[in-house]
């Protein structure tokens, strides 16, 4: 695993716990010299984890819409930054460039970009891992949600499992080089 993609918000969160989450997935991903891929701002939880794998000797490429990055928020010290026109241009090239992907903390953008992958995942558009770094339990509420959703037979058991879930960034990104896709979904009973 080369690069991941991580998904989180452009707001730090009510507590410390999810910067110092951030922190830790960064000290991760530089110790290990895998390149974030992330959404290019300078702000939250998103300038956080880029802030601290470049302070960590680690690669981190942006991938930010002209929108934001005319608002300013773009981090002016990326490893490299692309800018494209639209957010749907955004997720597909971190798609492209990431060998898996991360949702750290965050608000309903953090959310849709993770279900858009995790559906994905479900239809065969690739086979890379995905998981939530459930800082603080703040993803407990979601798996409740998926679980409820293969009770309600709204979601097949087998694709479940996609979302992978570890409080910890070490075992989470552990769990990612032992991840086994499962098959491409099928409509039939």
């Amino acid at each position: 695993m080369k690069r991941l993609a991580v998904f989180c918000g452009s707001s730090n969160g009510a507590t410390e716990a999810y910067k110092e989450g951030a922190v830790q997935l960064g000290k991760q991903l530089a110790e290990r010299n895998i390149t974030l891929v992330y959404g290019g701002a300078s702000v939250g939880m998103m300038g956080t984890v880029a802030d601290t794998v470049l302070k960590e000797g680690g690669n981190v490429i942006g991938v930010i819409p002209k929108l934001l990055e005319e608002r300013e928020i773009a981090h002016q010290h990326l490893t490299e930054l692309h800018t494209v026109n639209t957010m749907h241009e955004r997720k597909a090239k971190m798609a492209d460039l990431a060998d898996g992907f991360i949702a750290l903390p965050g608000g309903p953008g953090t959310l849709e970009e993770f279900f858009e992958i995790f559906t994905w995942a479900q239809i065969g558009l690739h086979k890379k891992p995905l998981g939530l770094l459930n800082i603080n339990n703040y993803y407990h509420p979601l798996i409740h949600m998926l679980d409820h959703m293969v009770e309600q037979q709204f979601l097949q058991e087998k694709y479940r499992s996609l979302a992978i879930l570890d409080s910890n960034p070490k075992t989470l990104i552990d769990k990612f080089s032992i991840y086994e896709p499962p098959a491409v979904k099928s409509y039939m009973k």
